[in-house]
């Protein structure tokens, strides 16, 4: 415990301005815990929020991706979560009330008992205790929050890819209902993309496909080093001739959006995938309209095209256990390990912002 029952931790005061600030950590009760963070990871969502491009209150400490161990814990948490004082876990992104339609429905991700995006890394220093962010020495556990055990023989910096491994999961394999045999294409090949990869890999994909552009040719090449059978360049190559020329004409059962601000990507989706097919748009745009877009080749296609927010427990899970499994080598996919005090510059090279350097997956260590 730190002296004096404080913390070290990276607070966002606005758009574009970090703080390393010393907080009080907050006295814990029966009900909820306490979290010394070993590594939390850097989602491309952290930059946008760094920008400025979230509604979110400021100021608050970024960080939705937290691996830990436990320091503190209620006897009443303990028993309904199942652990004790010492284990080590990653924690969901989502604080669900589970009282509402949606948590009562089994959608909990879609929870709206709070009235607001109840989340690590996105309340603010004003709602107590404030340590909600993983860009901390620790974390505050609340009552509702979700745990997920994980071995002490998995790295830090490889244990907090369960957040875009448990994406990829739900994204490219379950909400598009990804059947063996299938062809998937993955428009990008950034973490989450190449999460997609292995999920698709481990569900079965007859063919997988990943497309990106120049700055990404050593993503594309991992790409293929886990599972992917064609790499497409797409400022080199048009994708639809490609894909079709791959699929004997059939073209993708199901194309998977995950990349950032491209807007042009949504209607490569579209165009990519067969007549029936699915499409997933999980990349966030911001706030830029999608130029010539005709929806009547949704109609025409009978796509079925969903949006796909956040994970739920059983994907995580599944990320969790294939992680622990050491099948695929992840080391490749985590790029840096940089301290809290440059929590910037590691949101920079995230997003692809600092000259002569590139990331894939980035964690920041207390």
């Amino acid at each position: 415990m730190t002296s004096g029952r404080a913390t070290l931790a990276v607070v966002q005061t606005a758009p574009r301005s970090l703080e390393l600030r010393e907080l009080p950590l907050p006295d814990t009760g029966p009900e909820d815990g306490l979290l010394q963070v070993e590594a939390c990871g850097i989602c491309g969502s952290d930059y946008e929020q760094y920008e400025g491009a979230l509604p979110v209150r400021f100021p608050l400490i970024p960080g939705h991706e937290p691996v830990g161990r436990i320091v503190e814990l209620g006897d009443e948490a303990a028993r309904r979560w199942d652990l004790k004082v010492g284990d080590r876990v990653a924690v969901e992104t989502l604080i669900p009330c589970g009282f509402c339609r949606h948590c009562v429905g089994g959608a909990y991700r879609l929870c709206n008992g709070h009235r607001r995006m109840n989340a690590y890394g996105y309340l603010g220093l004003d709602v107590p205790p404030g340590l909600w962010g993983g860009y901390s020495q620790y974390l505050y556990l609340d009552p509702h929050a979700l745990l997920h055990k994980i071995a002490d023989s998995v790295p830090p910096e490889i244990a907090v890819l369960f957040n875009p491994l448990g994406a990829g999961f739900r994204w490219a394999v379950e909400m598009p209902g990804l059947a063996v045999g299938d062809t998937i294409v993955i428009l990008g090949p950034g973490q989450r993309g190449l999460a997609c990869v292995i999920a698709a890999r481990e569900a079965g994909a007859g063919r997988i496909i990943v497309t990106g552009l120049d700055a990404d040719e050593h993503k594309l090449a991992l790409a293929k080093e886990l599972g992917a059978h064609h790499a497409i360049n797409v400022q080199r190559q048009d994708p639809v001739p490609a894909v079709r020329e791959a699929t004997d004409g059939r073209m993708a059962d199901v194309v998977v959006d995950v990349t950032a601000y491209a807007v042009d990507a949504v209607n490569q989706a579209i165009n990519l995938a067969r007549r029936g097919g699915t499409v997933v748009l999980a990349g966030t745009k911001g706030p830029q309209a999608v130029p010539d877009f005709l929806s009547d080749r949704i109609v025409f296609k009978e796509l079925t095209v969903k949006g796909a927010f956040g994970v739920d427990y059983p994907n995580y899970e599944r990320a969790v256990r294939l992680i622990e499994s050491g099948k695929y080598p992840l080391e490749k996919l985590h790029t840096h390990t940089l301290p809290l005090a440059d929590a910037e510059r590691a949101l920079r090279l995230l997003a692809g912002r600092e000259p002569g350097e590139s990331a894939i997956h980035i964690a920041l260590v207390p």
